[in-house]
């Protein structure tokens, strides 16, 4: 069961790292994709990127997992409300390019939020 659980951590935050990585890679890209009413243009990209690196990288080799899963959550629901959310109103993107990355990033929090449920819990067991 150890393996399984190494296996599924590096499964869940391995995507992470690497989106965390295109944001340095393609900042023209993810920049594209920020809404105008989002401040800080290619500073947002590089702190989001960053903190996805990070948080795969805890995630990884399980030290802050709670906080790193806490970090993508927010993280994921920022990314719904102020991208996946205002594209769906967009006339110039068809509905299939803007729902399946939503579907993608609402399955990947609610990932994160089972994992930082079970940090909690593994955390009130060890106390009593």
């Amino acid at each position: 069961m150890k393996n399984v659980s190494l296996i599924g951590r590096i499964l869940f935050a391995l995507p992470f790292a690497v989106l965390g990585l295109n944001h340095y890679f393609m900042v023209d890209y993810y920049t594209g994709m920020l809404s105008s009413f989002i401040p800080g243009g290619v500073y947002t990209v590089f702190l989001t990127g960053f903190i996805m690196i990070v948080a795969a990288v805890f995630i990884i080799i399980k030290r802050f997992v709670k906080e790193a899963t806490l970090a993508l959550a927010v993280l994921l629901c920022l990314y719904i409300l102020t991208i996946h959310i205002p594209h769906l109103f967009d006339a110039q993107i068809e509905l299939q390019q803007v729902l399946m990355p939503m579907f993608k990033d609402i399955s990947l929090l609610g990932g994160s939020l089972l994992i930082l449920s079970m940090c909690d819990g593994n955390k009130k067991t060890k106390n009593a």
